[in-house]
């Protein structure tokens, strides 16, 4: 099997990568779990690394992606609080959207089929269609707290929101006062060839929440905010049992030993352009299922004119692992690692289904 789903972009550096291996090997000889009420040189190092590579003046560690969300929805409501607006708590959001599946997360997203029979939606998000920025601004109001997006959306179907776009809600957000609310949770990490999506524009915001890849594997997320956007976050306003833990800040430092490596950023956009390139090929071969290539580094989308899971089943017929998307997309999200020869193989199994699928369709 060659993985071009990463775990949904989770194995950022493949699988059992050997500084990983290695570092979780040593770890495990010492510590795995004291608490985030102490602190810990391992988490004191992954944290000044991530704010010197960042934006952001302070993190908060977490387990997940849908964790580091919940802290940033809070955060945003919280600042406000602190600021003497505590009717400020509503987030805009976007169609298309997914933040997680907690409660509160499953609401930012206002997908139907992730909201339905878990009872009354939790209040306090404004949904807008897609990249809508004359419907952003209509939806401000006096108790809009922040604007909540994913630079690229990936479950929406690999869609990235143009840098004019990014640039545009962080103007908005400046004049209203209000906090710009980023997930990167699969799109950061070095997936798109930055180390995070929105560095491409040349903005940032004022909170991230940052998953899957920051671990390679091993359950990790972190909120990363600016001081003043922190401010409401006092000792004691929030908390995680096992977030911040030895294992896991030992494994997140080794994760950023290998991506902020000299060159490993290049190699990344250097491998996406071979596999957009092979994959523009493709659609051209095959122009009755395939329309065409979206997306930015080696988070890729396959737009499709057959039903995606008929093509995602397809490929791992052919020993090729994707994940499908919304609108009829189909993800490519290989390990970040990835050589050209790997790309090569890839391309050839995806031919391979692409064929199997027309004759499929011609015998029926």
């Amino acid at each position: 099997m060659l993985d071009f789903g990463a775990g949904i972009a989770v194995n950022s550096l493949g699988h059992c990568h050997p500084h990983l291996v290695d570092t979780l090997k040593k770890q495990a000889e010492k510590l795995w779990h004291t608490s985030n009420l102490y602190r810990i040189p391992e988490g004191e190092r992954l944290a000044e690394r991530l704010c010197e590579a960042t934006f952001a003046d302070t993190v908060f560690f977490t387990n997940s992606g849908a964790e580091a969300m919940e802290c940033s929805i809070k955060m945003a409501r919280k600042y406000h609080a602190a600021s003497g607006h505590p009717e400020k708590f509503r987030l805009i959001t976007f169609e298309g959207a997914f933040h997680g599946r907690t409660l509160a997360t499953i609401a930012a997203g206002g997908q139907q089929k992730y909201i339905d029979g878990f009872g009354p939606a939790v209040e306090g998000f404004d949904q807008v269609p897609f990249a809508d920025h004359e419907a952003v601004e209509k939806a401000i109001g006096p108790e809009t707290a922040g604007i909540l997006i994913e630079p690229i959306q990936g479950e929406g179907g690999i869609r990235p929101v143009p840098a004019k776009c990014l640039k545009g809600l962080r103007e908005l957000c400046d004049r209203h006062g209000i906090l710009l609310v980023f997930d990167e949770i699969q799109c950061g990490m070095g997936r798109t060839g930055k180390l995070f999506a929105h560095q491409h524009s040349s903005i940032a915001p004022d909170i991230m929440a940052s998953a899957k890849g920051i671990g390679g594997g091993f359950p990790l997320g972190a909120c990363l905010a600016t001081s003043e956007a922190a401010k409401g976050m006092v000792a004691g306003s929030h908390g995680s049992t096992y977030g911040g833990n030895p294992m896991a800040m030992a494994i997140g430092n080794a994760v950023l030993d290998v991506i902020l490596e000299e060159g490993f950023l290049d190699h990344v956009n250097q491998m996406s352009l071979l596999l957009s390139q092979k994959l523009a090929g493709l659609t051209d071969e095959f122009p009755d299922m395939l329309s065409g290539v979206r997306g930015k580094g080696l988070m890729l989308g396959l737009e499709c004119k057959v039903a995606n899971t008929e093509l995602q089943a397809a490929c791992v017929a052919n020993d090729l692992l994707v994940v499908a998307a919304g609108d009829n997309v189909v993800r490519l999200l290989p390990p970040l690692t990835i050589t050209a020869d790997e790309v090569f193989q890839a391309v050839t199994r995806i031919e391979a289904a692409c064929r199997q699928l027309r004759s499929s369709s011609a015998s029926n």
